[in-house]
């Protein structure tokens, strides 16, 4: 793969990283530049640690926060690394740059990867990566981001991709359609409407959700860029029954967050609006659709009507650099936690339940914390 670099050999600066992360087939929003920024405003604090190899670079956006009182800090690398090649020497390389990066005065307890690489897949054969993984000092660790996911190839023609839904869900899109239910891009001024779907379809799935001033952040910060989407399903009437909240990295279009009214429920707004956010990804160049994550039975069932392949991820590692500190910190990140939880409960405690749309996959679940 070639790969966009400084004079260095190194994508070190944002320009030249997000390009890097862009150039990835396996490249995630979450390991770029304006996502960094937007976890500012949680206490969370953007580094990148970049190695050389043979292969090219391999290297994460870490996000690192203090814990408190305690004298460490947890980095956390969300979808990432990002390697040009994953061999043992890149797994290696990067060991030794974020080993040498917790010397030099960050005072790491652990760091924590989450590469995006199927398990088992052409990346991991026979479980070669995560092999590679602990014979470098990597230890399997808790999930934050979905451990599974669903991606649909979108190099295929529109026949085929049609062709690979269910027929019944090819029936319920076509019942949309009857019902009059169009699909209409929108802009940030329309993102309250979004918030709204949203608060009532986490309130009837049990998924949390942030608060409505932090999708408008994600919305600021990629907006700008092209890398972000919104698409409404809308009656005749112009009201809204189901929304998707779409990201795009490089060639990669992944569906974070999404819901449906109790309206679109009853007219299958939201497989009309699923089908043309894919189809609409393909006629915009993107090569693939991340439908983000399969959280139950519901959302599983919904998704897989769609087609594609369903992933599973190597899962979460941590490289512990301060055995006490590691300890430590994971108890108060878990404390931390729980009280997030319990916060993000209390907001949603009065939102509007619907009249029983009940659970079928209407919405994406919120990429993991942080």
């Amino acid at each position: 793969m070639t790969t966009p670099v400084e004079a260095s050999g190194l994508p070190t600066s944002d320009e030249a990283w997000d390009a890097f992360v862009a150039a990835d087939p396996l490249g995630s929003y979450l390991q770029t530049s304006p996502w960094g920024r937007i976890k500012r405003a949680n206490g969370w604090r953007p580094r990148r640690v970049v190695a050389g190899t043979a292969g090219g670079p391999i290297g994460a956006q870490l996000l690192v926060r203090h814990s408190g009182p305690l004298p460490w800090s947890f980095a956390y690398a969300p979808r990432g690394p990002v390697a040009a090649a994953w061999t043992p020497d890149a797994v290696a390389a990067l060991g030794d740059a974020l080993r040498q990066a917790a010397r030099r005065g960050h005072r790491l307890s652990h760091v924590r990867i989450e590469p995006p690489v199927e398990r088992d897949g052409p990346l991991d054969p026979y479980g070669s990566l995560r092999q590679a993984l602990v014979a470098n000092g990597w230890r399997p660790a808790p999930p934050i981001q979905p451990a599974a996911s669903r991606i649909i190839d979108l190099t295929a023609d529109e026949a085929a991709l049609w062709g690979d839904l269910r027929s019944k869900w090819r029936q319920y899109v076509n019942r949309a359609r009857r019902a009059s239910i169009r699909v209409v891009d929108a802009e940030g001024d329309r993102l309250p409407e979004f918030y709204a779907i949203y608060r009532q379809t986490a309130a009837r799935t049990g998924l949390l959700i942030r608060t409505e001033e932090s999708y408008r952040a994600v919305w600021d910060a990629f907006r700008p860029l092209g890398m972000a989407r919104l698409l409404f399903a809308e009656d005749e009437e112009g009201a809204a029954q189901a929304a998707l909240f779409l990201l795009r990295c490089g060639d990669r279009v992944v569906e974070p967050y999404g819901g449906m009214t109790a309206a679109g429920a009853s007219s299958r707004a939201n497989y009309l609006l699923k089908w043309e956010a894919i189809r609409l990804s393909r006629e915009a160049g993107a090569t693939s659709y991340d439908l983000w994550g399969l959280v139950h039975a519901g959302i599983d069932q919904f998704k897989a009507g769609f087609g594609g392949r369903e992933v599973h991820y190597v899962g979460a590692w941590d490289l512990v650099v301060d055995p006490l500190g590691h300890l430590a910190t994971e108890l108060g990140v878990r404390a931390r936690a729980v009280y997030v939880r319990q916060v993000r409960a209390r907001r949603l405690r009065g939102a509007d339940d619907g009249d029983g749309a009940g659970r079928q996959g209407a919405a994406s679940p919120p990429e993991g914390e942080p």
